[in-house]
């Protein structure tokens, strides 16, 4: 048996640009896997020109004989699902009969969606920024075991009294605390079997369809969502998401061990940015800051919520690397710092009046943090859809290595534009 399966995870607070490095690692891959999150995530992909915009399916699908799996750390929107499948069906007819989805998946009810919308508008200015889909909600279930599962959906009877227990609970906080309308539980109940059909050609059991896979010696990849620093343990809490998204979200979402993963890819944005509240210490409220936004079309792709900029944050990277066991980078959007004049790089913190060479672990704590920079010289030649490396700029390629050697990890590809072929594997 060969191991021949790559694991692709953000470092930084997502939007890197996993998606177009999985569908470009996907050319080669037998299947796709994403393994934690919900339709908070956003991937988005060009190819020749037409844009897609992936939540849930892997990136992955739009590879003609690319098997996905949605695996049993992810939590499901049904309604999103099949709205996301039916769009991808217009441009690749035989999605459907590559698309499979574990049983296991918990399922995001009316409910969650209302619980988190009403929390988010109860914080008022202290809200934590959600997309406000319901996800937290739907892992709370999870945890607090009164989840429902794509499993109960094949036995009516099942399904009525769990959704009838759990939707109850969700209404008295609803309309009792928050003073919201109530959802329907009998519109609920028929919108979900009004799924079952398609679910039940969809639906299988993950560890052993994964170990087939692997016994077949197939190339696997592994997808997450977000980012490293909004891990919902290691992350700046509570401005993070609901799940792990370093590689102990992967192994407990597959249930594989580390032994089945043979490359550790993170991907790493050339600069940094951020969606919604929460500490960030290298931002910028200047003209730069502008101007990266501007270059790099920095828009949430799930919210449409602008991103706020700042320069390369080394210092929470190599916390990153040490969490998913990174054994290589792909470095994305190193065209955005094209004539952006000289470049800044953070190496360390200063908190308290001392410097420190680790993020430290609460937010509170972060927000205290200043950076401690190192100046690069930038460059004026344009790296835009570039594919050869030695023809890169000098000054781009020494920011190359300066992370390279910082990190201690090879950049091993390079993104030079949003297109599919944009991509410099060195």
């Amino acid at each position: 048996m060969n191991i021949n399966s790559k694991a692709v995870f953000g470092l930084q607070w997502g939007d890197e640009g996993k998606g177009a490095i999985v569908d470009y690692l996907a050319e080669n891959a037998d299947l796709v896997v994403r393994f934690q999150g919900g339709h908070n995530a956003g991937h988005t992909l060009i190819i020749n020109g037409e844009k897609t915009v992936l939540h849930l399916i892997p990136s992955g699908i739009l590879r003609d004989n690319t098997k996905c799996l949605i695996s049993s750390g992810v939590v499901v929107s049904l309604p999103e699902l099949f709205k996301e499948l039916d769009q991808v069906l217009e441009k690749k007819p035989n999605a459907e009969k590559r698309l499979f989805i574990s049983k296991n998946c918990p399922i995001i009810l009316s409910t969650h969606r209302a619980l988190d919308l009403a929390r988010e508008r109860h914080k008022g200015s202290k809200a934590i920024g959600t997309t406000g889909r319901g996800i937290g909600p739907c892992y709370e279930d999870k945890i607090a075991r009164r989840a429902i599962k794509i499993s109960d959906i094949f036995d009516k009877t099942i399904l009525m009294e769990k959704l009838q227990e759990v939707m109850e609970f969700h209404n008295f906080q609803l309309t009792d605390f928050y003073q919201e309308d109530a959802c329907s539980i009998e519109k609920e109940l028929e919108e979900i079997l009004g799924y079952r059909e398609r679910l039940a050609n969809l639906s299988i059991d993950t560890q052993s369809f994964l170990m087939e896979c692997i016994n077949k010696d197939d190339s696997i990849l592994f997808e997450g969502a977000q980012g490293t620093m909004l891990d919902i343990d290691l992350g700046t809490y509570p401005f993070v998401t609901s799940s792990n998204t370093t590689i102990a979200g992967l192994l407990s979402s597959t249930g594989l061990n580390s032994s089945y993963i043979k490359d550790v890819i993170g991907v790493v944005k050339a600069y940094t940015t951020r969606v919604g509240s929460g500490p960030f210490p290298t931002e910028l409220n200047d003209e730069v800051g502008k101007a990266l936004a501007t270059k790099g079309a920095e828009v949430g792709a799930t919210t449409g919520r602008p991103r706020r900029c700042g320069w390369l944050d080394l210092v929470s990277l190599k916390a990153a690397i040490i969490a998913s066991g990174i054994t290589e980078i792909c470095l994305t959007k190193i065209d955005v710092l094209d004539n952006i004049g000289p470049i800044k790089v953070c190496v360390s913190y200063e908190l308290d009046g001392k410097p420190i060479n680790f993020p430290p672990s609460h937010a509170s704590e972060l927000l205290e943090c200043k950076p401690i920079y190192e100046t690069l010289e930038g460059w004026s030649e344009s790296t835009y859809g570039q594919t050869d490396y030695k023809k890169l700029p000098y000054n781009a390629r020494s920011y190359i290595h300066f992370i390279e050697k910082f990190l201690g990890v090879p950049v091993k590809m390079v993104s030079t534009g949003p297109e599919r072929d944009a991509i410099i594997s060195i």
